[in-house]
Order: C-alpha cells, then structure tokens, then sequence
C-alpha cells in the first residue's frame, strides 16, 4: 500500500517536474493522473474478481509487475505519449494491488474491520510521506522513479508470494448488490464526497503558496494516520455516525478552501479525506458481506476515478474561472446529502 500512495500521493511532487522534463503544459500532464484513476479503478474490478474466485497470489504478483513497470516506463520516457502509456500500465497494477492490500483487512478482521482496514490503508499516505522531500527538491525526476520501480519490482514481488484470503467467509456477489438503490446512493456519496481530496492531491503544488514543500508532506501524512484512527473510531462509534461526522468535516475543509485558508484546509481534508475509502470500504463490507468484497469493492472504488476526473482534469479548467474554489465545496455538500439518505436501521448490520 505504501507503494501505491506513490502514483497519487506524490504527484504534487512529480508535477513540476514532468511538466518541464516532458516540455508540457499543467493540463496535459494532468490527462495521466485522470488516466491514473480511469485504469487503476476499472482493472480494480477484473483484479478483484480474479482474486476472489482464483486467490490474491498470482494476480498480485502480476500486478506489482506492472505497477513497477509504470514508474520504470516513465524514468526513460521522452515524449508525452510514450508517459501516458507507461503510466496507465502502471496504473493498472496499482489498482489490483491497492484492491489486494485493502480486502485482506476486509476479510481476516471482521470484528476491528474499520481499525484493520484503515491501518493498511495507513500506508497509502505513509509511503508518499516520507519520498515526497526527496522527490519534490530532487530535479532529476527520471532517476528517482528508475530507483523505485526497481525497489517495487523486486520487493513486492517476494512479498505477494505469501498472501491469501480466509476460506470461511460469506456475501452477496456483485451482480445482485448493484441492483440495489442503498449500493448506489453508497457509491455516488464516495465519489463526491472525494472530489475535495483528489483537488488536493492532484493540483495542490498549482494552488498551494511558498509552503508547497510542507503541504504536500503533511497532506499525504495527515491522509494515512487518520485511517486507523477514525476507522477504530468508527468501529465503536459505528460506521454510519462515523461517516457522518467525516463528510461534516470534508465540507468544513472545503469551505475553508473558498476563504484561502489553505494550511486549515489542507488539515481537514488531508485528515478526513484520507479515511473516507477506509470507512466506505468498512462499510460496504458490513452490509453485502466479505466473500466478495475484493469484487464489491473494486466498483466501489470505481467512485474514485469519477472525483478523480471532476478533481483534476475538470478542476483544471475551471482554475481560470472565478468558481473554481466551489466547486470542491458543491461536491461535498451533495455527497453528505446523499449518504444521509441512507436508512441507518434498514441497511446496516448491528
């Protein structure tokens, strides 16, 4: 997971970089990271099933692979194009994996489910943590990602080797929870509610101030510790107050964006924002159940491309237009109303 965090997490750090070594512009290099979301969250799916039905070992060795390859394509690429292709194939293989790491929470921790799950997710903001320094200062930016696809390759590689999924478990498949209105008002609340996180994470460095360095540190760190927490948190308190309580704050962050009150702002978000996938993934297994919760949760995670490409691609057109600072404010806003819609004492397990 900590690998994982690379491909959106330091982002902010390769951005400036990429632009000028690729000689781009800002919306042409943020076409990747809208590729990013696109490949990573749909081969989450084909991944996911295949580790449900076949186990989490073969498919995930393949994708670390190709995660590794994504990081080693770009440290040699020399035209946009020749990027876009190496990143998306490494997308893909970040997408298997993160759906691989998460549902092995999912399924051996049933009891701490929200504690689990948001300790492994803790990585995906960790690992991004403590590269970002190095990364952001660092001008030689094909170097630096030929030394970590090969770290990956090799490290991830061995590590897969010794995962599996519990045998006793049981859920719904996925082809009858999407015929379900609960599944979708679910899934429309994750993808809006995370549209202020994906902002940050993919243009932070464009609206930061002269604090970009620190910001983009802190974002990802303040995004990993708040995983555990808030989902040991919502273990006792319930996932459903707990959710409630955390899009109450990603409006709160989002409305203090529209002041400029950047540093709070990147506080909130990067805080609540980090822990929404752990307690809607904590969630969906609640209620459709473990067996096929790589599967399940793969579509739901497919919510993230879609805040993905209103978070950068869209948000980067609207930079020159005086609404840019609401539009994280709008998307918040309708995916607390959407998820309070949601009957607590009809859909959600004791």
């Amino acid at each position: 997971m900590s690998f994982n965090s690379l491909y959106q997490y330091s982002w902010n750090a390769f951005l400036p970089h990429l632009v000028k070594g690729l000689n781009s512009t800002i919306p042409e290099i943020e076409v990747a990271f809208t590729l990013f979301t696109f490949f990573s969250t749909v081969f989450q799916i084909i991944g996911g099933s295949i580790a449900d039905y076949k186990g989490p070992k073969g498919i995930g060795i393949i994708s670390s692979i190709l995660s590794a390859i994504g990081f080693l394509g770009t440290s040699f690429s020399n035209t946009i194009y020749e990027f876009y292709f190496f990143w998306s194939l490494g997308s893909i293989g970040e997408g298997i994996l993160y759906g691989i790491a998460a549902n092995l929470a999912v399924k051996w921790f049933s009891k701490t489910r929200g504690f689990a799950t948001g300790f492994v997710s803790l990585g995906f903001g960790l690992g991004a943590s403590i590269v970002n320094p190095f990364i952001y200062p660092y001008q030689d930016y094909r170097l630096v990602m030929l030394i970590i696809g090969l770290v990956e390759v090799v490290s991830l590689s061995f590590l897969l080797n010794f995962v599996e999924y519990p045998g006793t478990v049981r859920g719904e498949k996925p082809s009858k929870i999407i015929k379900e209105g609960r599944w979708w008002l679910i899934y429309l609340s994750f993808a809006l509610s995370a549209v202020p996180l994906t902002i940050y994470s993919s243009s932070l460095s464009v609206i930061g101030n002269e604090n970009t360095l620190f910001l983009i540190t802190l974002f990802p760190l303040l995004s990993g510790i708040s995983r555990p927490i808030l989902g040991y948190i919502s273990d006792i308190l319930g996932r459903y107050r707990t959710l409630i309580l955390t899009l109450t704050m990603m409006i709160l962050g989002s409305l203090l964006f529209t002041f400029n009150v950047i540093l709070a702002s990147v506080i909130v978000i990067g805080f609540f924002g980090g822990s929404l996938i752990t307690l809607y993934f904590s969630i969906s297994g609640d209620i459709f159940g473990e067996k096929y919760s790589t599967s399940n949760n793969a579509i739901l995670y497919t919510g993230k491309a879609v805040s993905g490409l209103l978070g950068s691609f869209v948000f980067s057109l609207l930079l020159s237009t005086p609404i840019y600072k609401e539009f994280g404010l709008i998307s918040a806003v309708s995916g607390f109303i959407l998820f309070s819609l949601l009957d607590k004492q009809k859909t959600l397990r004791p």
